[in-house]
């Protein structure tokens, strides 16, 4: 999962796996593969980083590398290096 912001500013997590596409509109969309939307703060190009930095993390090989070899860490990491 991965924590995204409403346009309200309150976060919330989403199952990335369920991401259908994102449209760049005014805001940023996220369409989902069971017809929801989410408008979100992050522009499309975070949104895919944090995707990719999770995928990345729960895919790595068993000892690999990981920040504090948790999920989350490496999803703030990739977040964090902007």
């Amino acid at each position: 999962m991965i924590r995204l912001t409403r346009l309200n500013h309150s976060p919330f997590f989403l199952n990335s796996d369920l991401i259908e596409h994102i449209e760049i509109t005014p805001d940023t969309v996220v369409s989902l593969t069971n017809g929801q939307k989410f408008l979100v703060l992050e522009t499309a190009d975070e949104v895919l980083e944090k995707v990719v930095a999770y995928q990345r993390a729960i895919h790595a090989p068993p000892g690999a590398a990981q920040t504090g070899g948790c999920v989350q860490d490496a999803v703030a990491m990739t977040t964090e290096q902007r």
